[in-house]
Formats: C-alpha cells, structure tokens, sequence
C-alpha cells in the first residue's frame, strides 16, 4: 500500500512555468486506486516555484480562501486535497512555494508552512535520501518512469519504478526505491550530485 512522508520536498530548486506543470502531474501515470482518489498519493508534496507563477495561479479562479501568506484553489486535484500557495519571507527575502493539502485536517496547511520554513532555512543546502528519489521522479520524463504491473510481483504492484541502464543489460525497469547510490548520482543533476545528504525531519 501507498504510505507517503506526511510532508515532503519533491523538486530541488525554483521551478520553472513548465517543471511547476510538470509537477501538478508527477502522478499522472498512476493507477487510479484510493490513493490517487482520496488524493493521499498528492497530499503533503511541496516545492518552490516563481513569485510571476504564484501571482498567476491566484488570478486563474477565485480563491478558496486567503489567510495571511497562504491561499488555496478552489479546484481541488482529488477528494478533499487542493494546491496551496505560499508566499513566505526565509532569511530576509520572500520566497513562493505550492503544496498538495489535504484540507479535512484543518492544521496541515499551517504544518505545510512551518515545515517549509524549516526545511528552506537551513544554513548549509543539502538533500535526504528521499528528497533524492523524490527530484529524480520529478525531473523523468513519462516514457521513463512508470508504476509497478503485472511484471513485477503482486507485492510490489503500483509502485513507481524508472529505467537504469545496467552495462550488462541494456535497459531494465527498477523501483525507485531500489536505486543504488550509483544509480542515483547518475540520474541526478550534476549541481546537485555533491550535495551533503541530510537525515529529513
């Protein structure tokens, strides 16, 4: 079953109008179970994007609501989960962000915000092991990522697995969560290959 971190980084870096569109549809390929209807497969994903494209997704529909720095769709992308937008001041300069909330628990778009917060107020940048997995998902294209079939062994079913190109083997699918360290240097930007890893909150 799909069990996501409660809260989590999924692009490294500024998005740009593409990668933010993009990223609404990161989960465009999986199956529609109740994960992806309930919008737990959404719920809790968060990256940074432009002031220009945070300005813009306000004027597309009347918000759902406005409270201090943060506004929600009133489109939602599944059940009771909908985009937030943030507009947050880190380290003495405003930064914009969007997260997937889901709004039946009336605190998690205040726990989005502080999370946030933290993670972007670190003094020295850095990625966790998921944070890895999680950009490297982000960043491939649709042709080269897919959810687990009935290839793979009913266990392991719907889960995302990517292309690695084995020197022995050609091409092979492989969950994301079974790349070795290697492999995820290789998929990896190279700005971002050097990067210490951090232990996520």
């Amino acid at each position: 079953m799909f069990n996501p971190p409660a809260i989590r980084k999924v692009f490294e870096g500024v998005a740009s109008r593409h990668e933010m569109y993009a990223l609404f549809n990161r989960h465009s390929q999986s199956p529609f179970d109740d994960d992806r209807l309930s919008g737990r497969r959404y719920a809790g994903e968060w990256f940074e994007i432009t002031e220009a494209d945070h300005d813009h997704m306000f004027e597309i529909l009347p918000p759902l609501f406005i409270r201090g720095d943060i506004f929600a769709m009133s489109e939602f992308q599944a059940a009771s989960v909908t985009s937030l937008f943030f507009a947050l001041k880190i380290d003495d300069r405003f930064r914009w962000f969007h997260g997937y909330c889901d709004l039946v628990d009336h605190g998690s778009p205040s726990r989005m915000r502080a999370e946030i917060v933290a993670r972007e107020s670190r003094p020295v940048r850095a990625m966790s092991a998921q944070e890895k997995l999680d950009h490297i998902w982000s960043t491939t294209g649709a042709d080269f990522r897919a959810y687990a079939d009935s290839r793979f062994p009913a266990n392991l079913r719907n889960r995302q697995i990517v292309l690695v190109y084995p020197a022995a083997q050609g091409k092979i699918w492989k969950l994301l969560d079974d790349l070795t360290d290697e492999e995820i240097t290789a998929k990896l930007p190279v700005q971002f290959r050097l990067l210490p890893e951090t232990i996520a909150a």
